[in-house]
């Protein structure tokens, strides 16, 4: 019945990637996360997420950004921001404060969503893409 039109070919989107780091439950984290790879959230996370991959917020996650920047977003926790993704997938658990800019959108029976939704054939992201130089500095010799 609303099935979009599957002829544009969007090659330059971001597999789903898998999630290579977790956020415990009962940690407060305020600050930001940027980059490139896969992160679950099940403590609580203030601040900025400019995340060029897959964002999950667990059942036990809670959110509160200006604004949530992923390819993918899975909610089954709380986010209480803007989001914008290419994908964005409201669990029944879940529950959504604030507007979003999706491409693709899907929703469970039970899921929470207070805000407006504007779909759009293609989003473009603002990632800030950490340095490649992830050496440590050189020790300096002590006298």
């Amino acid at each position: 019945m609303f099935r979009r039109n599957t002829t544009n070919d969007h090659a330059d989107i971001t597999p789903i990637e898998r999630v290579t780091s977790v956020l415990g439950s009962g940690i407060i984290w305020r600050g930001s996360i940027t980059g490139r790879g896969g992160v679950r959230i099940e403590g609580t996370f203030e601040g900025e997420i400019n995340l060029n991959g897959l964002l999950v917020v667990g059942e036990t996650g809670r959110v509160t950004c200006e604004n949530v920047q992923a390819n993918t977003v899975i909610v089954a926790g709380a986010i209480k921001g803007n989001i914008t993704a290419e994908k964005l997938e409201i669990r029944s658990s879940g529950h959504v404060w604030g507007d979003v800019t999706i491409v693709a959108f899907s929703t469970e029976e039970g899921a929470f969503l207070r805000g407006n939704i504007t779909m759009e054939e293609q989003v473009n992201f603002n990632f800030n893409e950490p340095p490649e130089d992830n050496s440590l500095p050189a020790e300096q010799p002590s006298n």
